[in-house]
């Protein structure tokens, strides 16, 4: 059914958090600490991967692709979001709302993919240990990274491609940044065929990784389960619990926010999904690999010592 004739609109304006006018100050502060502990915590990781050579593994790889993916996804959400809650201005142009959704569509399903390496690369360790430096070669690693970033492009380009074709009939966006849903209820036209092409897409980008790595986990712990020590299970459980506790957290929040009715929540609840997974999710990853795992914990403690001892 098309809505009421269109204007011209050539920018869009951010209601943000009005509905929390009182809390601004609060939520700024919050946002902004969890925001530069996120960065602080992913440039440590990079960092010690890098300068670490007990963890240039595969695994680790992929972990410091994921925090520097992680990294630049923040950056195009959450400075506009912390401007907009000290009163700066809340307008975007089409042009800055399209490319802040493009990069925000194509770094969010690279993360969701490299999870899903991640996920392919401790089934190899763990089921197929043999064969491991085989089959997970550089050459391997860097195609796997190649793929998730490819997957991302090209779903941002068709999902921009369907979302700005259309007139929009008015500017004010009930959210604080680009996203599909609130950026297509400002269409003139009728969105019926981009919500379930939407939907379909965000299934498949959601749904398919996921299963994987949960296919990934199930042969792992059926592997896991038939090593006779306890030690050995308990080491093999080990390495797998920081990557199990962040694609659980992930893929939940992903799910909750994109495979939902849309009409289901109201604009306060979709905000609270979203903060979710644009400011409290990339957290997780830093925090994760660095109180929970013994390996990147060493490598921290060796690289102070260095600098001590220097």
């Amino acid at each position: 059914m098309m809505r009421r004739n269109h204007t011209i609109v050539s920018e869009f304006v951010f209601q943000g958090f009005s509905s929390f006018q009182e809390y601004k100050f609060t939520l700024f502060m919050i946002f902004l600490t969890l925001y530069l502990l996120t960065l602080t915590g992913n440039v440590i990781i990079v960092v010690i991967i890098s300068i670490d050579r007990h963890l240039h593994t595969p695994m680790y790889f992929f972990l410091s692709m994921l925090s520097m993916s992680e990294t630049v996804y923040t950056l195009v959400i959450v400075p506009r979001m912390l401007s907009s809650l000290v009163g700066s201005s809340q307008s975007i142009s089409l042009t800055g709302c399209a490319t802040q959704m493009f990069f925000f569509i194509t770094l969010a399903i690279n993360n969701c993919f490299l999870l899903t390496a991640m996920g392919y690369d401790r089934y190899v360790a763990i089921c197929n240990p043999l064969r491991y430096t085989i089959i997970m070669n550089k050459r391997i690693c860097v195609q796997l990274v190649w793929g998730s970033c490819s997957i991302g492009l090209l779903v941002a380009i068709i999902q921009m491609a369907s979302v700005f074709r259309a007139p929009f009939c008015d500017k004010e966006v009930a959210h604080y940044f680009c996203d599909i849903r609130p950026i297509m209820k400002l269409s003139c036209a009728d969105t019926t065929l981009h919500d379930i092409v939407n939907f379909i897409i965000s299934s498949l980008v959601i749904v398919v990784p996921m299963g994987l790595v949960f296919i990934s986990y199930i042969l792992i712990i059926s592997t896991i389960l038939k090593i006779a020590s306890a030690d050995g299970r308990k080491k093999a459980f080990a390495t797998c619990a920081s990557h199990l506790t962040v694609v659980i957290i992930h893929y939940g929040c992903a799910s909750i926010a994109y495979l939902k009715p849309k009409s289901e929540n109201t604009r306060d609840q979709d905000q609270l999904i979203s903060v979710t997974y644009t400011v409290f999710t990339p957290l997780l990853n830093p925090v994760v690999y660095t109180l929970r795992n013994k390996e990147v914990k060493d490598a921290i403690y060796r690289a102070i010592g260095k600098k001590v001892l220097a």
